[in-house]
C-alpha cells in the first residue's frame, strides 16, 4: 500500500476492524515517514444496471450515488462516516436483490428513505432534484408531508 504522505510503497498493518457490511478497514503505519492513514477493503460483488426514467441502463456508480448525497448534505451536521454508510447500505441492498437490472427510481427512493432520518433539510434538498419539485407550493408539500410523518 502506497503511503499518501511520502509515496513509499511498504506499510504495516496495526489495526484491522470489519463493519456489517463486509467491509474492512486497516490502520496502517509507512516503514519510511511513520505516518499514519487508513484503507478500505470492500468486497467486489456484481452490480446491477440501473434502468434510467428514459429507458437508458447506467451501470451503478458508487461514487456518482455518494457524490449526489454529499451535495444534498452540503454544510448539514452530516458525517461522512454517515454518507459512506447510507451508501453501504444502498449498495448492500442492491445486490442482495440479485436482479441485473434495476429501475433508477429504486435507488432514488432508498437515497430519500435513507436521508428522511439522516438529516431532514438534506431529504428536502435531495427530493427537490429527484422528485423535480419546480415551484414553492411543490417544496412546501413535500415539507408538509415529511412533517406529517415524524
Amino acid at each position: 500500500m502506497r503511503c499518501p504522505f511520502c509515496g513509499y510503497n511498504k506499510s504495516r498493518v496495526i489495526d484491522t476492524t470489519h463493519d456489517a457490511h463486509g467491509n474492512i478497514r486497516r490502520r496502517r503505519e509507512c516503514l519510511q515517514c511513520h505516518q499514519r492513514f487508513s484503507t478500505y477493503e470492500r468486497v467486489l460483488r456484481s452490480k446491477p444496471m440501473l434502468i434510467k426514467s428514459d429507458g437508458t441502463r447506467e451501470a451503478f456508480d458508487r461514487e456518482k450515488l455518494l457524490r449526489g448525497i454529499r451535495i444534498a448534505c452540503w454544510k448539514r451536521p452530516v458525517s461522512a462516516t454517515a454518507l459512506e454508510r447510507l451508501v453501504d447500505e444502498i449498495e448492500t441492498r442492491l445486490q442482495a436483490m440479485g436482479k441485473p437490472e434495476v429501475p433508477s427510481r429504486v435507488v432514488g427512493d432508498m437515497v430519500m428513505e435513507g436521508l428522511k432520518h439522516l438529516d431532514q433539510v438534506a431529504y428536502i434538498r435531495y427530493a427537490i432534484v429527484y422528485l423535480g419539485l419546480d415551484d414553492l407550493i411543490s417544496i412546501r408539500d413535500e415539507i408538509n408531508r415529511l412533517l406529517e410523518t415524524d
